[in-house]
C-alpha cells in the first residue's frame, strides 16, 4: 500500500535564498524536500543553478541571464530581503524560510506581523517570537534570545551570558516579556 502526498501550492513555507555561503547543502535538501517556491536573488542564483537546483523567482538588479522555464523575474528596489519578503506577502504566501547571513533583524521586524518567518544564518535557526512562548527541549540545548529585553522572565532555563541561555533539564522552556514580539536562534 502506498500512500501520497498532495502538496497544494503555498501549503509548505517559500525558500527565500540571498546567501548560501558556509550554509550545508544538507539543510538546503531539508527545506528543498516538499517543493516549495525558491526565491534567489543574483548571487544565490549562480550557486543553485551550479548545483542543479530550480528556482522559480530571480530577484536581480539586472537583466535575467539564467535560461530557466518559467522564471519570474523580479526587479529589486531597495534590497533582495525587503524585495523578497514584500513579494511573498502581496502573493499571499503564509510562511517563508529565508537563508542568509545577515543578523539584523530590524528589516525582518518589520514583516514579523505578516508572514511567518524562520531565517537560516550562521548555523542558527532564528523566528520570531510572542509572550509565553514555550518548547520542549532536551537538557543542556542553547538558546539565544537576541536583544533580550529588560523584563525578561523565564523558566526551565539558566542565564550563561547576556543573551546565551541553556535548558536546565528535558522538558519546556517558557519565555515571558512585555514587548509584542522578541527574536530567539537555535542551534542547526
Amino acid at each position: 500500500m502506498s500512500s501520497h502526498h498532495i502538496v497544494r501550492e503555498k501549503q509548505e513555507p517559500a525558500l527565500l535564498i540571498l546567501d548560501l555561503t558556509d550554509f550545508e547543502e544538507e539543510h538546503l535538501g531539508q527545506l528543498l524536500e516538499w517543493s516549495p517556491t525558491v526565491l534567489v536573488n543574483d548571487g544565490s542564483a549562480e550557486k543553485m543553478q551550479s548545483l542543479g537546483i530550480k528556482f522559480d523567482v530571480l530577484l536581480t538588479v539586472t537583466e535575467n541571464r539564467f535560461l530557466q522555464e518559467h522564471l519570474r523575474v523580479v526587479p529589486i528596489l531597495e534590497n533582495a530581503l525587503k524585495t523578497g519578503l514584500q513579494f511573498l506577502v502581496d502573493e499571499k504566501y503564509p510562511a517563508v524560510n529565508i537563508i542568509t547571513g545577515k543578523r539584523s533583524m530590524a528589516d525582518f521586524l518589520v514583516f514579523a506581523d505578516r508572514i511567518t518567518l524562520v531565517i537560516f544564518s550562521q548555523n542558527q535557526k532564528i523566528y520570531p517570537i510572542s509572550s509565553g512562548f514555550n518548547k520542549w527541549k532536551t537538557t543542556g540545548e542553547r538558546i539565544e534570545i537576541i536583544h533580550p529585553p529588560k523584563d525578561l522572565s523565564f523558566e526551565g532555563l539558566d542565564q550563561i551570558s547576556h543573551n546565551q541561555y541553556q535548558t536546565k533539564a528535558d522538558g519546556f522552556f517558557t519565555l515571558k516579556f512585555a514587548q509584542p514580539l522578541l527574536f530567539i536562534a537555535e542551534e542547526v
